[in-house]
């Protein structure tokens, strides 16, 4: 049972990922793309572009470094080599 939750919850960030770039680009166009409007200018609407792809990338990076870092520490918990002593208690 747990295998099929954890398939779902890979589908469902690899979903997250895919979606989170184009949405990240889109909603920071359609603001420059005001501004844009409302300042009489015409280069606010790329500036909008291209904040929103590094942004977008940045919140992508952060997400693979913590999958990671999770990933490493449940490796450690299930195969017991996370701190502690070896020694026996006497």
């Amino acid at each position: 049972m747990s295998s099929g939750v954890d398939a779902i919850v890979q589908a469902e960030k690899g979903i997250e990922i895919a979606l989170l770039i184009p949405s990240s680009v889109a909603i920071c166009w359609l603001i420059g793309a005001w501004a844009d409007k409302h300042f009489h200018q015409t280069w606010i609407s790329i500036a909008g572009i291209i904040f929103g792809a590094v942004s977008g990338l940045a919140y992508v990076f952060r997400m693979a470094i913590k999958a990671d870092r999770s990933s490493r520490n449940d490796e450690k918990s299930q195969t017991g080599s996370g701190k502690g002593t070896s020694e026996l208690p006497q």
